[in-house]
């Protein structure tokens, strides 16, 4: 077998285990508390998938996620399945998801390799700076656009996440920095550019 077929079979299954590691957080016992969207701990392993598995991997994994709860299995918060939860008022943090995971991905990508082994502090703001720009905005959107807030109310609604996804976050960064160590060559094996002869991702 070829280096090129173990990597692509090593791809796949990195992709369909973390695609089922978000429908487990997500089938998980939520928490509602005030507006329509409950507390889960799929920000955590959308993150996750991103920081530990780079910006294609992590975004192909989510996309999985809602391809297959889209298609009918109740993966969804709640136990839910099917099109029509795009039409609800979380579609806007659904789709904020893989965006968030490449984008928390092409970050971490980016930083030099020991930083991604041993620094919590830098893939914990690689993922709050990707949970806010991509999963908050949008979320505020969708809920504007399908609940019919105003975007004071949306913000009101979305702040109640904001400490539970610190949280969320921090975990995150605690289990990825761990997983790089155990498995250096995640991301891919270092090579050296032929411009500049330092060393670059693969």
């Amino acid at each position: 077998m070829s280096t090129r077929r173990r990597s692509t079979g090593t791809d796949l299954a990195l992709i369909a285990g973390f695609g089922a590691l978000i429908a487990i957080c997500a089938i998980l016992p939520s928490i509602k508390l005030a507006g329509p969207v409950p507390i889960t701990l799929q920000t955590f392993a959308v993150l996750l998938s991103g920081a530990v598995l780079g910006s294609r991997r992590g975004f192909l994994a989510v996309l999985l996620y809602l391809v297959v709860g889209a298609a009918g299995l109740p993966i969804f918060s709640g136990g839910a399945s099917g099109f029509a939860v795009f039409s609800g008022p979380t579609v806007g943090y659904l789709i904020g998801f893989p965006l968030a995971a490449a984008l928390c991905g092409a970050i971490v990508e980016r930083m030099p390799r020991r930083a991604i082994q041993t620094s919590i502090p830098l893939i914990f703001a690689a993922g709050l700076v990707s949970s806010a720009l991509c999963i908050h905005t949008l979320g505020m959107a969708g809920l504007v656009w399908r609940a019919e807030m105003s975007w004071a109310d949306a913000f009101d609604t979305d702040q109640v996440f904001w400490i539970g996804d610190v949280l969320k976050n921090l975990a995150m960064a605690v289990v990825a920095t761990a997983v790089h160590r155990a498995f250096p060559d995640l991301l891919g094996s270092p090579t050296t550019s032929p411009r500049t002869g330092e060393p670059s991702r693969a």
